[in-house]
């Protein structure tokens, strides 16, 4: 009994402690001075503060609270609508009531409301909302409520709900086309993969152009189509894209929303979800080969897997790139590189065999650090020689783009997927040796 008083005494406010303190004094006079009346005063002015204090603790125990979050998933720069629903489940009515959610500086200031008063049934509504503008796991709360009185002699504070995560993913950019020849399905710039009759092996073909050899015909498929058609790949169709995201912290440049690091995440979430449109399987792997995420066997992709990795992704502290085995597993390979060195794009190089499709985007991280000067830069590493890692990679075979700030992602894209990819094709082309 002792316990739940002193929780109730705890409430009284400075006010209400002072008009306690003055109607004890009050008594204590009017015991030495006989006076009648002005005990009665002085037990007014005690019990007015035990009183209200007694009655505000119990308006705050029939509270009851829900947060909404309206997407749950939002992406970098997006809007989410909050809602909250606070009704009252006691007998008494509540009023004076402080609502606050905390929310993460990242998402804007500590939304407050002010409640006059609280209708007993049906409640009330609040709403805000928050525009992240930085990637990552965010937790909306604990919502509280701080509940005072008119005469304000008692303040109760209570918490009315837990935590809510909201998710801020990268922020997607509409792709099109698909690398030509990859066997990345149907596009403008991709191959066509068709199947052919039983016992037949399945052929991967695209339109003939001027100076195909017309040994790789594939007449069939010129008949079927009433076009003739070149066959251009005869290993195997895997019908999976390994995507490579270099993440360490010194090889990227730039604080912020506008670091390199969160440019890449944004473009490997893009490229990930473009490919799913053409119903293509797709791992999404790290500068070492560890797998972030990868769709199901069964042939199901689910974009929000891909999203909810990346919005959690940070930077590593790994200074080089560690490519022991074939991060593609013997797939196609996309791979965002940040600063990279010679010794580590020849590692990567050698892992990869000759007749499996590389691309490569290498971002132009001395770029990011010039735009970034006034806000500070992460990493500190040494940047990418551009000239010298392009022309090590297409002599490998591999087809190259240089990723700047100043260039948009689609153009990035495009440019990717107009470049060799295979070493046989470098061969054709005049790269390599």
């Amino acid at each position: 009994m002792a316990r739940p008083v002193r929780g109730a005494l705890s409430g009284l406010t400075t006010r209400g402690r002072c008009l306690l303190a003055a109607g004890l004094a009050a008594a204590l006079c009017s015991i030495i001075l006989n006076e009648r009346d002005l005990l009665r005063v002085s037990v007014f002015v005690v019990a007015l503060p035990l009183l209200v204090c007694f009655l505000t603790a119990v308006a705050r125990v029939g509270l009851h609270a829900q947060r909404q979050i309206v997407p749950v998933r939002v992406p970098v720069g997006g809007r989410a609508e909050v809602s909250l629903h606070i009704r009252s489940t006691g007998r008494l009515p509540t009023g004076g009531l402080l609502v606050s959610d905390g929310v993460p500086y990242s998402l804007g200031g500590k939304p407050r409301f002010l409640i006059e008063h609280l209708p007993r049934h049906t409640g009330t509504r609040l709403r805000y909302s928050v525009q992240p503008m930085l990637r990552g796991i965010q937790q909306l709360g604990p919502l509280k409520a701080t509940i005072t009185d008119p005469f304000g002699l008692a303040e109760f504070e209570r918490e009315l709900a837990h935590t809510s995560r909201l998710v801020v993913v990268p922020r997607i950019v509409p792709l099109h086309g698909v690398p030509g020849g990859s066997g990345l399905g149907s596009g403008d710039d991709g191959s066509v993969r068709l199947a052919a009759g039983q016992g037949e092996d399945d052929a991967i073909v695209r339109p003939y152009r001027q100076g195909d050899d017309l040994r790789k015909v594939h007449w069939r498929s010129t008949a079927k189509r009433d076009e003739m058609m070149v066959r251009v790949e005869e290993r195997p169709w895997r019908g999976g894209t390994t995507v490579l995201l270099d993440h360490r912290a010194t090889a990227h440049r730039g604080a912020g929303t506008t670091a390199s690091l969160e440019w890449a995440v944004s473009f490997v979430a893009s490229i990930c979800l473009h490919l799913h449109r053409y119903g293509q399987r797709v791992r999404l792997v790290t500068e070492t080969g560890r797998l972030i995420v990868s769709d199901t066997g069964d042939g199901t992709h689910n974009d929000n897997a891909v999203l909810d990795a990346l919005a959690a992704l940070q930077a590593t502290p790994q200074r080089e790139i560690d490519a022991r085995n074939d991060p593609g597993h013997g797939q196609e390979l996309i791979a965002v590189l940040g600063a990279t060195s010679p010794e580590s794009l020849s590692q990567l190089i050698g892992q990869r065999s000759r007749g499996n499709r590389s691309l490569a985007v290498l971002l132009d991280t001395a770029a990011w650090g010039a735009a970034g000067e006034d806000g500070g830069e992460v990493g500190g590493g040494v940047d990418t020689d551009i000239d010298g890692a392009t022309a090590l990679l297409r002599g490998a075979g591999w087809g190259v783009t240089v990723a700047r700030p100043n260039i948009p992602m689609t153009a990035t894209w495009s440019t990717l997927c107009r470049s060799i990819g295979t070493r046989n094709d470098a061969l054709t082309s005049g790269f390599g040796q």
